[in-house]
């Protein structure tokens, strides 16, 4: 059972469960940059959070089936047709072969996840499917697909036609407040408050890798050849010129600049929408209060997605 690629768009990969365990060999986490969307696409298609999916970037994709299945799109906000008639986002949709889904460019958000019935077959390494653009890892040969590529289902299984219930539909946004938390190296900013007391802007420089953040010049006092530390996704850095870079699931694991805050976990799976001209508001939070909203979010959220807890 195949998909084939009509158009490919900027950048769609597969994207699976992340590549942890190794990021002290150098190899970062991967898996969707947005895990919550994929999460409740592959809940409409009857399958685990983390089956492989396809994730898309701004500008869509279009597919053609050579098999029955059922689908499903969760994500940005964006316009999608399946034969030419519209097809929601937060459902399931049954597909026939030789049927033609066309996911639209996103309006709101950057990141579109089209999950199928059953999943995608994709490569896989050091126990993940996610793709590794950089490296050539996983995925559909480690790279983003292209025109013509024919995509691998794995056997279908039967699945209810549903609908993610309103409360549970994550809202997208071209204004983001996000819950952050001090870093290691926050105390080292000459006015640490400044950082949580006004409003950034995504800038274009954005990517699986980081976001750069423009609206602020901040300076550090003592750090300026420091050493390189471990990073991980979520972590915000301040290079020398007094700039932010929040990175993002496809980072380094490691950096020399300053860390001078990091993304609550609950408030990560946004990563994924933060579109160029967005703006953005880092609200602190201690960890004792982000951990119990981390609890509160879980208890909420199993209802609809009883695995929740390992996806944010």
């Amino acid at each position: 059972m195949t998909v084939r690629v009509l158009e490919a768009g900027l950048l769609s990969t597969i994207q699976g469960n992340p590549r942890t365990g190794f990021r002290h060999l150098g190899v970062p986490a991967s898996g969707p940059a947005d895990p919550l969307s994929m999460a409740l696409a592959n809940r409409l298609v009857g399958n685990a959070a983390s089956v492989p999916a396809l994730e898309t970037t701004l500008t869509g994709v279009t597919l053609e089936f050579a098999a029955d299945t059922a689908v499903a799109i969760a994500g940005a906000a964006a316009p999608c047709l399946l034969n030419g008639d519209p097809v929601g986002l937060h459902t399931t949709v049954p597909v026939r072969c030789g049927d033609v889904l066309v996911v639209g460019a996103a309006q709101k958000g950057v990141r579109n996840y089209v999950a199928f019935s059953g999943g995608l077959q994709a490569d896989e390494f050091l126990g993940s499917t996610s793709t590794y653009v950089p490296a050539g890892l996983g995925g559909f040969r480690g790279r983003g697909l292209q025109k013509g590529d024919e995509l691998l289902l794995s056997e279908r299984r039967d699945c209810a036609l549903l609908q993610t219930p309103a409360g549970f539909r994550f809202p997208i946004s071209h204004r983001w407040a996000l819950r952050t938390c001090r870093s290691c190296e926050t105390h080292e900013l000459r006015h640490p408050a400044d950082l949580f007391d006004r409003k950034l802007k995504i800038s274009k420089r954005s990517d699986r890798m980081g976001i750069a953040l423009e609206g602020g010049s901040f300076t550090t006092e003592s750090l300026a050849g420091m050493a390189s530390s471990p990073v991980f996704p979520g972590i915000v850095q301040c290079p020398g010129d007094g700039s932010l870079f929040l990175m993002s699931v496809d980072a380094q694991t490691s950096g020399g600049y300053p860390r001078v805050a990091k993304l609550a976990r609950l408030d990560m799976h946004p990563l994924g929408q933060l579109r160029p001209g967005d703006s953005l508001s880092l609200i602190e939070r201690s960890e004792a209060d982000a951990a119990r909203e981390l609890h509160e979010k879980h208890a909420y959220w199993k209802e609809w997605l009883p695995d929740i807890d390992r996806v944010i």
